[in-house]
């Protein structure tokens, strides 16, 4: 039987809620009045609280600002049009960000304690989740080491916590992608499938060039010859090629197990679409783009959700995509999704967990 998790609150003195812009909220630099922390010591989790948004004192020794132990799961909560809350499919990740702290060698979180110290954060900062389309409350939940100590080596000590925020579309346009043929994002026997910190550090550097030679993202490829496609960007890529939505497997473990990818992927059967989870060659995909048998092209992912792809450049040549207003599948697909987390179509596969 699930227990009851032991939150201590500590209710802010100040909110910030009245003095926020809720017409201006670009992605990651608004955040609720409260955060979740806790401590992991002797072997177990404890002193999970509830406290204001703030600063925190850490040693400059602590294991995660030198050894790179440290990651983060991205989760939704939406206001329903009846005023309920609902977070979409925590358990999902809930389920991945175990899969990340075994891969780094971190303490793994009880699922149940996961999504009960979530719902509790949301709970109490639920006046922060925008009331209108495609606005959401934010979750960031993350985990890093706190040992003081300079030397390679697990730490012994971790801090998890939970900070939310309100947002607004991640993307805003048509997106101009790159295929990357030279850097690597993660390679096989990697932590590519893992949302490991260092994972999106080490892709800043070839993303900042990709952007100044304007594109708005890359498209990655497999490290050893970059001729199979990865992930694009911050999201899964996924692609309508000749009827079929096509998308690269998790087998090679080089990938996020994507909430969002998977969401799509049981969508599109359920619209009668036959789908390939296999590796996709970057070859098929610009020959689709060349002969119009690639109708549609976007990245999928929590912060995203579905990120249109108008032109795809490879070696120097752009190949031009169908206006997405038009696109059959990508379109159906989101007013589906968007119409089950807002609440506004039946939930047959209990996706949204109300708060």
């Amino acid at each position: 039987m699930t227990e009851t998790l032991d939150i201590k609150i500590t209710k802010t003195t100040a909110s910030r809620l009245a003095e926020t812009d809720f017409t201006n909220l670009p992605f990651g630099r608004t955040f609720s009045d409260h955060m979740l922390v806790a401590d992991y010591a002797d072997g177990e989790w404890k002193n999970f609280e509830i406290v204001p948004y703030g600063e925190m004192l850490l040693s400059p020794a602590i294991s995660a600002l030198h050894y790179g132990q440290s990651f983060f799961e991205g989760i939704k909560a939406y206001k329903h049009a009846d005023g309920k809350v609902s977070i979409f499919r925590p358990d999902k990740n809930a389920e991945r960000f175990n899969k990340s702290a075994e891969r780094l060698c971190m303490p793994q979180l009880p699922e149940d304690i996961f999504i009960q110290s979530i719902a509790a954060l949301v709970d109490l900062d639920r006046e922060w989740i925008p009331g209108k389309p495609n606005h959401s409350l934010y979750i960031r939940p993350f985990m890093f080491a706190t040992d003081p100590f300079l030397g390679v080596a697990p730490s012994t000590t971790y801090k998890y916590m939970v900070l939310t925020g309100p947002t607004g579309p991640y993307f805003s346009k048509t997106l101009r992608v790159k295929i990357e043929t030279h850097y690597t994002r993660a390679a096989e026997g990697g932590m590519g499938f893992a949302k490991s910190s260092g994972n999106y550090g080490g892709a800043m550097w070839p993303a900042r060039k990709a952007v100044e030679e304007g594109f708005d993202q890359l498209i990655w490829t497999d490290a050893k010859a970059h001729e199979y496609i990865e992930e694009m960007g911050a999201a899964n890529a996924m692609f309508v090629l000749d009827g079929k939505l096509i998308t690269p497997s998790l087998t090679q473990h080089t990938i996020l197990d994507g909430v969002t990818r998977d969401t799509v992927i049981t969508l599109a059967r359920e619209f009668g679409y036959e789908v390939e989870e296999r590796r996709v060659s970057v070859a098929e995909i610009i020959e689709g783009a060349k002969n119009g048998k690639l109708t549609d092209a976007f990245g999928a992912g929590t912060a995203a959700t579905i990120a249109p792809v108008g032109s795809i450049s490879h070696d120097g040549e752009e190949y031009f995509l169908s206006d997405p207003k038009t696109r059959d599948f990508s379109q159906k697909v989101l007013k589906t999704l968007d119409a089950i987390r807002y609440g506004n179509a039946p939930d047959t596969h209990g996706w949204n967990y109300m708060v």
